[in-house]
């Protein structure tokens, strides 16, 4: 499906986005980057962090591309499965590994304490700078109007 499909679908809305929204998604995907690195904290919540900067990156994706999810609606999956659609199918490997985060997430958010390893949350912190940098490279390559602010 294409973004027109989903739009269509009422799944996301159209938004014009700016320099400055895109440069604060970035920044929060920063801090969150800076605190998940943070290993006076649970392994948890180091995941949790980390996740929450890997979403706000898939956002760009969409904002760049003018569109803005449904809230609600399955937004954390539409804007991972935004991926896909934004940067290819070759990328499907990114939608599968941030899949498996946000069950991993959701299980230590609403079910259990201890279900993610130091390991799985300092891999999503290292994946999170390598797409950190995919994203902006992105950005800069493909709406470099947008990327005016991001570049400092």
């Amino acid at each position: 499906m294409s973004l027109l499909d989903w739009r269509n679908a009422g799944w996301i809305r159209p938004h014009n986005p700016t320099p400055q929204e895109i440069r604060d998604m970035f920044r929060i995907a920063d801090r969150d980057l800076a605190d998940a690195a943070n290993t006076g904290i649970s392994a948890d919540s180091r995941h949790y962090i980390a996740y929450n900067g890997a979403l706000k990156l898939c956002a760009v994706l969409l904002l760049a591309e003018g569109y803005r999810p449904e809230k609600g609606q399955g937004s954390h999956q539409r804007a991972i499965d935004s991926v896909r659609v934004v940067l290819g199918s070759d990328h499907q490997d990114t939608v599968d590994y941030l899949n498996l985060c946000r069950g991993k997430r959701n299980a230590s958010a609403y079910d259990h304490v201890g279900g993610v390893s130091i390991r799985s949350a300092e891999e999503l912190i290292e994946f999170t700078r390598r797409f950190r940098a995919e994203v902006h490279a992105w950005v800069r390559n493909n709406h470099s109007d947008l990327a005016t602010l991001i570049d400092g």
